[in-house]
């Protein structure tokens, strides 16, 4: 058998025939050397280690692998002295060792390649395999697809680079936790003014016109309730004035009377002395300020002036303000988010396509809210519902992608096929198939694109691939996974369009 020399890089197709080749040789023995050496590398340093590693070699005590390991590290050796000291731009890979199948036969074979990505690693190995990890992830790294999973709280950012995930950015967000109107809530028993007269908050209808505040104008007038809802609290706060008290949420939002103006402050960091408003716009000092740990239903009301009296205190509308927030910080974030996208996936021209996972609706508004570049959102091929937004969320969206990834190359197949056939019926002066006649095409030059099937004959697909890279021509090998595929199995396997019209006859 020919040994395989090549210094200049091979392309992924002859990478993954290469690594097939060599995945399934077993050596009798632990005889077969493998040799990796990045770009840059001093490769007077690896013969020299190499050289090491042949005076150990000597002590090998069967005669046979003994002059087995020695020979294959001296063609491995033998093909670096033929660098003359200069390692190819993207590193090189030697293989050698004895092949043979039968015990005491010699097959001694060497298989020195440029790989068409950069190697990246430097290894020396003698096993009873050859060592094609590093190759097998430049093939896997062909497919590329963005990975995100976001919910209100956190992001993370990641690549599928073939079948290894690549985690490059995680965000957290800051958001506060959605929950109805942030759970700023009162006692049942909490008294509120009507035009109907004052009732328990427990007691009020939505429609109902309560006494509230137009902060601008300083004015007392009555405003509806617009919703109304029950929220249990573990832990609450007993707020004791001159005249009054209030029972609420440590987050309920209460305006205190600060240097003539009013100050929206969460209740449950307001200090004794604090100065709130009567509902007759009369200061009213807190005398004091207790927490009570008990699990009580407490009552919340949305009102249309955003503010209401309560036990005869002024206190904030607690739902409009804190979605407002909420929603406005969750925006934020969203963008935040999209920058964080931009400057990991805008540059990557080998980008496939980007998935988005995350709970409903949370990355159906990342999608509109987040001010995407238009480019980016071209580029999603589906969103999937996932409940992490972590690094296991990034596992969890890959594992339920399965379709979305399989779907992208069956449809590039199916998009191939449906050209090919509809010029064979409609273009059939620029189009060829079977293997006299595209032959006869790529001798000629003709051939633009070059279609073989993937279970061709490994002998026939290596030489009509070697014609087509000597004329530059593109290459397409076509699965049976698809309709189209079998189809053109059942035609020959072999076929091409042409650059210009041809006139040749498909083979019989």
């Amino acid at each position: 058998m020919v040994d395989i020399i090549n210094f200049k890089p091979i392309s992924l197709d002859e990478l993954a025939e290469l690594v097939e080749e060599l995945g399934s040789i077993r050596g009798r023995h632990t005889e077969l050397v493998s040799v990796l050496v990045p770009s840059g590398a001093n490769l007077n340093t690896v013969i020299d280690q190499l050289e090491a590693e042949k005076s150990t070699a000597r002590n090998i005590k069967s005669a046979t692998t003994r002059k087995n390991v020695i020979e294959a590290l001296e063609k491995a050796m033998r093909v670096l002295r033929m660098l003359n000291q200069t390692t190819p731009k993207n590193g090189i890979a030697v293989f050698a060792g004895n092949v043979a199948q039968v015990e005491g036969q010699s097959d001694m074979r060497t298989w020195a390649i440029v790989p068409p990505e950069d190697l990246n690693m430097r290894l020396y190995r003698c096993d009873q395999i050859f060592i094609v990890d590093a190759l097998k992830e430049m093939l896997e790294a062909k497919e590329i697809y963005g990975l995100v999973v976001i919910d209100r709280q956190e992001c993370t950012i990641g690549l599928l680079e073939g079948k290894r995930i690549k985690i490059l950015q995680h965000l957290d967000s800051g958001v506060p936790g959605k929950t109805r109107a942030g759970g700023q809530c009162l006692s049942p028993d909490t008294l509120i003014e009507t035009k109907n007269g004052t009732k328990r908050i427990n007691d009020i209808k939505i429609g109902e016109e309560i006494k509230s505040l137009n902060i601008r104008e300083n004015k007392i007038i009555y405003s509806k309730c617009i919703n109304k809802w029950k929220k249990t609290k573990r832990e609450i706060i007993n707020i004791k004035t001159e005249k009054n008290n209030l029972i609420c949420s440590y987050d309920h939002l209460l305006f205190l009377w600060i240097d003539n103006s009013l100050v929206e402050i969460n209740a449950g960091v307001v200090e004794p002395g604090a100065i709130l408003l009567d509902n007759f716009l009369k200061a009213e000092k807190i005398i004091s300020i207790n927490s009570e740990k008990e699990e009580k239903e407490l009552i919340d009301i949305e009102v249309e002036a955003r503010n209401f009296f309560a036990n005869g205190l002024l206190v904030h509308n607690s739902s409009q303000r804190y979605e407002r927030i909420v929603e406005g910080k969750a925006k934020d974030f969203y963008r935040e988010c999209a920058e964080a996208l931009k400057k990991h996936f805008f540059e990557r021209k080998t980008l496939k396509g980007i998935i988005i996972g995350g709970p409903m609706p949370t990355k159906d508004n990342f999608l509109k809210e987040g001010l995407l570049v238009t480019e980016l959102k071209n580029k999603v091929i589906g969103m999937k519902d996932i409940g992490y937004a972590n690094e296991h969320g990034i596992e969890l969206l890959v594992e339920a992608s399965g379709d979305l990834l399989e779907q992208q190359e069956i449809i590039k197949e199916k998009k191939l096929m449906e050209r090919f056939f509809d010029m064979l019926g409609k273009q059939r002066d620029k189009t060829t198939y079977g293997y006299d006649n595209t032959k006869k095409a790529l001798e000629m030059a003709a051939v633009d694109t070059l279609f073989l099937s993937k279970k061709l004959d490994k002998k026939i697909s290596a030489e009509l691939k070697k014609m087509a890279e000597d004329i530059s021509a593109k290459l397409e090998v076509i699965s049976i996974e698809t309709e189209e595929g079998q189809q053109f199995y059942n035609l020959g396997g072999i076929g091409a369009i042409l650059r210009y019209a041809f006139n040749t006859q498909p083979s019989k």
